[in-house]
């Protein structure tokens, strides 16, 4: 048999389209093209294959070989297609029966002795797959994606020559087990947590930002303990539940630096450098590629010291918090990247850092003051839930020597079951709500509704504003264990949204 065909699958954002690599032996002087739009890295691999498959011990054809990768119109990248090339002119020049791959699709990249090597965008695919109700035949180095998504019909090779021998005798699909988060990790988050001393209202901010999902930024002098409280948080938060989990190995898999750390039950943490451009915060590069909001998705995007980055960097932050995802065109397609991140910001009140420290004297001038506030637009900070101060600790609170006694393990329980509790209810957490689920979630009597227009007429705040401070009062409630928004919590929320706001950034 001439002609031969093998599936496999091209990446385009977290997506993983059908690619179907068809392959022709024809007579005439010897010759190997790949057509089908391939990029430098696709037509290297003649070499790659031509290579793998004399060292492997087997017959590369001494013909004109043909291969298209269809559809045409899509680009291919990256060596993803080495072992589908390699297996379909095996199949044509008969040395593998054609049957034997009937309904199974396969990536992997292959090495010039034959070996395979691991390919991005094993999770999508492997989804795919599943939904296509096909096989799939990957690379031994992706076994863990192939773990977490526990399809049955996956199967794993270390080199060209097992994976025929494999082929004729029946593939084996792996079997690995997924790591999880220890008992030494709640041990250590428990000690990290009573290390924060004092800050009682900033500790309970964070609890509530936790709790619905919430925006949270934190102005304070230098040493009063913005990272400390940013890693509390992060100590909160619940593990990732199986949907979650598959989305953010999804989006890594897809990624150029993938996951160095693989417990996939821990969400995902994104602490980018103020210095970071526009295309690493939000995704892009010549080969598209997600950014650090995506590579956050359904975990957090820390941003220390906030002031300092362009306000074109930030100002881009303010469409995926909105909808939750981020969109990147190109002149012929476009990649839509999911990019539901908490943000977590925190920045000096000034330049020197001690306009609100009264055991420093301020040397910034008015003017230098509200040129580093004006980095921050009104749209931006409209989307964040909950504004903090966190003042600075006198001696005697940080010298002190008893730790906070707190049980955090306890309160991360507590945050779990007020999470669980929103999803239960509406989907989503409260901090996700639309517009009609606020009108259902959350039932404000009339006079806690006139109190609540009055209050943000003078605060000046906008529609967006009163919305969140409306679902902010709803986690509040869950929180304490209420079915309905009692006017403490209504009020609490009103005090995170205007906590020293004018005093510090509006100077």
């Amino acid at each position: 048999m001439s002609l031969a065909t093998v599936q496999s699958r091209a990446l385009l954002g977290v997506d993983a389209l059908e690619v179907t690599v068809e392959t022709h032996l024809s007579n005439g002087l010897p010759a190997f093209a790949i057509v089908g739009l391939p990029e430098t890295a696709v037509k290297e691999s003649k070499e790659r294959v031509r290579s793998a498959i004399i060292n492997s011990g087997l017959e590369f054809p001494a013909r004109r070989i043909t291969v298209n990768l269809a559809p045409a119109d899509l680009p291919k990248a990256g060596g993803r297609y080495d072992l589908a090339i390699a297996l379909s002119i095996l199949i044509a020049s008969g040395q593998i029966e054609e049957k034997l791959l009937a309904g199974v699709e396969v990536l992997g990249e292959l090495a010039l002795d034959g070996s395979l090597r691991a390919v991005q965008g094993t999770v999508p695919a492997i989804l795919a797959a599943k939904s296509a109700s096909n096989r799939i035949l990957l690379p031994a180095a992706n076994t863990e994606e192939v773990a977490l998504v526990a399809y049955r019909h996956s199967y794993c090779a270390q080199s060209l020559i097992q994976l025929v021998r494999d082929l004729g005798q029946g593939l084996v699909a792996p079997q690995f087990k997924r790591k999880r988060r220890g008992a030494a990790g709640s041990a250590m988050r428990q000690q990290n947590c009573n290390e924060i001393k004092g800050q009682a209202l900033a500790k309970r901010a964070v609890q509530i930002a936790a709790a619905g999902g919430h925006n949270l930024l934190m102005i304070g002098p230098p040493g009063s303990g913005k990272t400390l409280l940013a890693n509390l948080l992060i100590a909160l938060l619940p593990e990732l539940t199986e949907q979650e989990a598959l989305e953010v190995a999804a989006i890594q898999s897809v990624s150029r630096g993938g996951r160095t750390e693989r417990d996939w039950s821990n969400r995902p943490i994104r602490s980018p450098h103020h210095t970071a451009t526009s295309v690493a915060l939000i995704g892009g590069g010549n080969r598209v590629s997600p950014g650090e909001i995506s590579l956050a998705h359904r975990g957090v995007l820390f941003l220390d010291e906030l002031s300092e980055f362009k306000p074109s960097v930030l100002d881009a932050l303010r469409e995926p918090l909105e909808s939750g995802e981020i969109s990147v065109s190109r002149a012929n397609y476009s990649v839509k990247f999911p990019a539901n991140f908490q943000l977590l910001a925190a920045m000096n009140p000034c330049p020197c850092g001690y306009a609100s420290d009264p055991n420093h004297e301020c040397r910034c001038t008015e003017e230098r003051i509200a040129r580093y506030s004006g980095k921050l637009s009104g749209p931006l900070l409209d989307r964040i839930d909950l504004i903090i101060e966190v003042p600075t600790l006198s001696q005697t609170e940080l010298l002190q020597g008893r730790d906070d006694a707190s049980n955090w393990e306890q309160l991360r329980e507590r945050i779990q079951r007020c999470r669980q509790l929103q999803i239960d209810r509406a989907g989503r957490l409260n901090a996700d709500l639309l517009l009609a689920q606020i009108q259902a979630c959350c039932p404000m009597e009339g006079e806690q509704r006139r109190q609540l227009a009055n209050t943000m007429d003078k605060l000046s705040m906008s529609a967006r504003a009163t919305h969140r401070v409306i679902k902010m009062a709803r986690t509040i409630a869950d929180y304490e264990g209420s079915d309905e928004i009692r006017d403490q919590d209504l009020f609490e929320a009103i005090s995170y949204r205007r906590c020293q706001f004018s005093k510090l950034l509006a100077r």
